[in-house]
């Protein structure tokens, strides 16, 4: 336990204790957890240290159900320079360039108010990025609504791309990918998940750690408001219930243009050298930022209310500290520095003001000076304490009795088509390209300015996004790129949440293989239902055993994340959700490839064996009404080996298409590749089994790869040699010879097309 250093005033105005233990339990604080508040205290809090404890204490603030079970992660690893703890991640990129990245939840406040929610969840993660010094230039999100037959989930799955594309759009930061999904499971709790990183020099990171007792602190960027207060204890660390929509008022709202201001003025002066620390309010607003900082620096910190700027009168001491209005960013100076802080802040037309300093005292001190002398002081809470000795919780785990059930599910007992049906199997494909798990997603990332910045390499579309290394305007150029993706099965992690999440992983570093890119570090969103739910956190529990473990196979560190509780409506969880997005480096980012086949007359490869499990397919969800059965086994080994090997042929350029097969088996991979190239295939799958499996099983570590007449010994060779199992099974042919698959598909490539484009506008 952290020491307690003296209290700074002696006469702070406590509440009744019969009211503040009402309203710690109003404010979401346990009756044992309020107990703990008096016992730092040594009294009865005041309503200002209420406050900040609930949000601080929250399970959005202080992960105090999943504290223990993250640390299973590694963050070391020989690309990082930042690991958790600050406000994103950071990566050497080579050739002295660093990347700073982070993943985060805004779900609850997207369910309410979906255009808000989303676009504040993308403001909050830009400026965890530019916080550390990085300049952003890349975003992508992680998406699941319900289904699209009911016209609430429609409303909130337009409603959240158009927030994700209004905010970045007018921020100049170019979405470049991401992922969607829809299942029934997410109709009472949408999921939003962003993710945004930024580039830099490595001299230029920056960390929001306080020091020098007597600097200043100041708040640059928008003026506190009443807008988000209670966003991460009322609203983001409880269940939804018929009372949702009174916590409207917790939803945030942003501006995106004055965002792009704060930016602009922050990178500039960090460039200048005039910043001591920096770091952005987020949830918890003032409070967060403020006391982070000082327990970072083993200082102490004053605030002074008054000294605020507010857009509302008549706002309470905590309703300025715990407010989450955006645009906002907290910064320590050197006392000589201000003026020069000022001047650039006024030339850009930001706000700022001196709120406070650094002291010697390791007390988190809030004052008002509107109040008489000798009463001014309304909080003094012990920094560290406040920051990071939020309790910690062990939640029993157990496992939940339906994953047996699953796990012997037959799904041959549905009456599948029988072998040789090629006219069903046919209409299935065509069903399932349909799908809107499987479908084009170009309506969403059309709406989102991808290209913006100049810097995005390879469009949304591919099994990831690249971008290239560089700095507008210094004169800097590198050959070197950075690739990204975000990838999650909620159903498989629903039948398996351990095998389900290394898939995550494992999916994460095939999409980076198929550009030729590897894994360097991921960052993290773990969405889950209630903790305290035995079953629940079982499945937590065991989705970070996976996760851990496929990285450290891969060697993949986890250096960011965020943890997402409580994501249940009416006492129903959500699919357990890891969502992981991973980050690669490329030494040359013109060398990647894309799913689509490049010529008529090239060798078609399957790398990888496909075996007998339908469990958890999008074949069995689309076209037979739900999740059924597990989910397809992980080979972590055979994952790492066959992505090393597609991953080096085509940075060495031979592989002309490479793309992994995921959701809808061989079959829809297949068909995508020749949808997206506008050719056609003539196929062979003759692995033995029956013929629904071999065209969609899920089976992992599978990839589809087409090659020239020339490369097309090499790639042999390559294949032999590295001991993965493969087959060739066909060529790529002119349109109009359509999609075939012998005597199991036959379709024309205008149909696949159709089908393929159509189902989200």
């Amino acid at each position: 336990m952290t020491d307690i250093a003296r209290p700074v005033a002696d006469n702070v105005e406590a509440l009744d204790p019969k009211l503040a233990a009402r309203i710690a339990v109003e404010l979401g604080l346990s009756t044992d957890e309020y107990e703990n508040v008096v016992r730092t205290q040594g009294r009865t809090p005041s309503l200002t240290e209420l406050y900040i404890y609930s949000l601080m204490w929250s399970e959005h603030c202080s992960y105090k159900h999943s504290r223990a079970q993250l640390r299973k992660f590694s963050s070391a690893g020989e690309h990082v320079l930042q690991g958790p703890g600050e406000n994103a991640g950071v990566i050497s990129v080579g050739d002295g360039w660093a990347a700073a990245f982070k993943m985060e939840s805004h779900n609850h406040p997207s369910a309410i108010e979906p255009y808000e929610g989303a676009a504040t969840g993308v403001g909050g993660i830009i400026r965890d990025i530019f916080t550390m010094g990085a300049r952003p230039i890349a975003s992508m999100n992680s998406l699941r609504f319900g289904t699209l037959d009911q016209p609430r989930q429609r409303y909130l799955l337009d409603g959240a791309v158009a927030g994700i594309g209004g905010y970045g759009n007018c921020l100049g930061v170019p979405t470049v990918g991401g992922e969607i999904y829809f299942d029934k499971a997410y109709e009472g709790n949408c999921l939003i998940n962003a993710f945004a990183l930024g580039l830099m020099r490595e001299e230029d990171l920056t960390r929001a750690v306080g020091s020098g007792p007597g600097n200043p602190v100041v708040l640059i960027g928008n003026s506190t408001g009443r807008d988000g207060i209670g966003g991460a204890s009322v609203l983001a660390s409880q269940e939804f219930d018929e009372a949702a929509e009174n916590k409207r008022p917790a939803v945030q709202v942003g501006d995106p243009f004055a965002e792009k201001l704060l930016i602009e003025v922050c990178l500039e002066l960090l460039g200048r050298g005039k910043f001591v620390a920096l770091g952005d309010l987020g949830a918890a607003g003032l409070t967060s930022s403020a006391s982070e900082m000082a327990s970072r620096g083993g200082v102490g910190i004053e605030i002074d209310v008054r000294a605020v700027p507010q857009r509302e009168s008549g706002m309470e001491p905590f309703e300025i500290m715990v407010s989450e209005s955006q645009e906002r960013m907290l910064a320590v100076v050197h006392p000589a520095d201000v003026a020069d802080v000022e001047e650039a802040c006024g030339r850009w037309g930001v706000k700022c003001a001196v709120i406070g300093q650094i002291t010697d005292t390791g007390r988190f001190v809030v004052r008002d000076t509107d109040l008489p002398e000798g009463r001014q002081v309304v909080a003094d809470m012990p920094a560290a304490r406040l920051a990071e000795d939020a309790p910690l919780y062990h939640p029993e785990s157990r496992r939940p009795a339906y994953l047996d059930k699953a796990a012997a599910f037959d799904p041959y007992t549905l009456g599948l088509p029988e072998d040789g049906d090629c006219e069903a199997f046919s209409a299935q494909l065509l069903t399932l390209l349909a799908s809107p798990n499987i479908c084009s997603r170009e309506w969403v990332w059309r709406q989102y300015d991808h290209q913006v910045q100049a810097s995005t390499a390879l469009l949304p579309g591919a099994d990831a996004a690249v971008v290239r290394i560089g700095a507008p305007g210094r004169g800097e150029v590198s050959g070197r790129g950075i690739a990204m993706t975000c990838d999650c099965n909620g159903r498989y992690c629903w039948g398996d949440p351990y095998t389900g999440a290394q898939i995550a992983v494992a999916e994460s570093v095939r999409n980076l293989a198929c550009v030729g890119a590897a894994p360097a570090a991921l960052t993290d969103c773990l969405n889950f239902g209630n903790p305290e739910k035995p079953e629940v956190f079982y499945t937590f529990e065991r989705a970070v055993d996976g996760m851990s473990e496929a990285c450290a196979l891969f060697g993949i560190p986890v250096i960011s994340g965020n943890v997402s509780f409580y994501n249940e409506s009416f006492g129903n969880a959500i699919y357990p959700t890891p969502a992981v997005a991973t980050v690669g480096v490329m030494e040359d980012y013109t060398r990647h490839a894309t799913p689509a086949f490049k010529n008529a007359g090239d060798t078609v490869f399957l790398v990888g064996e496909t075996d007998d499990e339908l469990g958890g397919s999008e074949y069995l969800g689309a076209l037979y009404g739900e999740a059924r059965g597990g989910c397809p086994a992980c080979d972590l080994e055979l994952e790492r080996d066959t992505s090393a090997l597609v991953r080096q042929m085509v940075a060495d350029g031979i592989a002309a298409s490479a793309h992994d097969i995921s959701e809808g088996g061989a079959a829809v991979a297949l068909a995508e590749c020749a949808v997206a190239g506008g050719l056609g295939l003539r196929a062979v799958l003759d692995d033995g089994l029956p013929d629904v499996a071999s065209l969609f099983a899920e089976t992992q570590a599978r990839f589809i790869l087409s090659v020239d007449n020339l490369n097309a010994q090499e790639t042999t060779q390559r294949l032999v040699a590295a001991r993965v199992p493969y087959s060739v099974i066909g060529e790529v042919v002119p349109a109009e010879a359509g999609i075939a698959i012998e005597g199991k598909i036959a379709i024309s490539l205008a149909d696949a097309t159709q089908a393929f484009n159509t189902p989200l506008m």
